[in-house]
């Protein structure tokens, strides 16, 4: 059963940077990526569902494609999950207002404006990722995430593979984890997470107070500050995410701001303050600046 719908985009919409993230994957199992489109495979509500989006000049044409009957609940679940992949659920504007005059950040504004954070589809796959990428280079990440797909999602119809829910990763064992590469560790905390929430202990509402969300992903052996921190900005597009754990935004925060050394988890905190209650926007424009330095 399938629907399609339209989302206004807005003006300036930075297309390459959604294309990016969601083509990481060169193998394409669960999302594949085109020069003007993307197609994803995940499961919502138990349910194999494909979401499809073509990009025209000021819109993203929209199909829902699901592997049984497209519930009010269902349409609701994809629709947010669109929301999320095309990022547009921070709007850039307040960051520029407030930091256009920066010394640091106001050159990268000038020269990349209305860059935006991309979100994954749901809270639980930016929850996940940000688990499998602790401590590891993103090719390696890349592939465990893989992994994870082939274990405990389903093939859509189309033939791409959807990424799971709580549910799915919940029914593994730890074993099936490790035996393809998994750290013990990486492999307990998945699963811990996936059984809190799948037996209800741990809402992933994205409509709750972050703080408390932060406290209760910090009570939970395995998730420490960064990947608490990367969930709320990946998952529940929290607009003050302090990401000075993150080596590459304390890099970055070195090139730009100069010092024999860079700055330790402390001294990036401090120097983040100043973008208070904007840093999720700060820590974009430091990962950006990366690349442009790159290129």
């Amino acid at each position: 059963m399938a629907v399609s719908l339209t989302i206004p985009l807005p003006a300036g919409y930075r297309l390459r940077d959604v294309l990016a993230f969601h083509g990481r994957d060169a193998e394409g199992l669960a999302e594949q990526v085109g020069a003007d489109g993307l197609r994803k495979g995940i499961l919502l509500e138990g349910t194999p569902v494909l979401l499809e989006i073509g990009f025209a000049q000021d819109a993203a044409r929209c199909r829902i494609a699901a592997d049984g009957k497209l519930t009010a609940r269902l349409r609701a679940a994809a629709e947010e999950a669109l929301l999320n992949m095309l990022g547009l659920r921070i709007d850039p504007a307040a960051f520029a207002d407030a930091a256009r005059e920066d010394p640091m950040l106001g050159p990268l504004l000038a020269r990349q404006p209305g860059l935006r954070i991309v979100q994954s589809a749901t809270v639980f796959e930016a929850l996940t990722w940000a688990i499998i990428g602790q401590q590891i280079n993103l090719s390696f990440a890349i592939s465990l995430r893989r992994t994870l797909i082939q274990l405990a999602g389903h093939p859509h119809s189309s033939g791409l593979w959807c990424y799971p829910e709580a549910a799915d990763v919940a029914r593994l064992e730890l074993e099936e984890l490790t035996s393809r590469k998994f750290s013990g560790a990486k492999a307990e905390t998945l699963l811990r997470l996936a059984r809190l929430v799948h037996e209800g202990e741990l809402s992933l509402d994205r409509e709750r107070d972050p703080q408390e969300v932060s406290r209760e992903l910090l009570a939970i052996k395995g998730i420490g500050p960064w990947t608490v921190n990367y969930a709320l900005l990946r998952g529940y597009a929290y607009a003050d995410c302090s990401l000075h754990g993150d080596v590459a935004v304390r890099s970055a925060l070195h090139k730009l701001a100069g010092g024999e050394t860079r700055p330790d988890i402390a001294q990036a905190e401090r120097m983040l303050e100043r973008y208070k209650p904007h840093r999720t926007m700060a820590a974009a424009y430091l990962w950006a600046s990366l690349s442009e330095q790159a290129g």
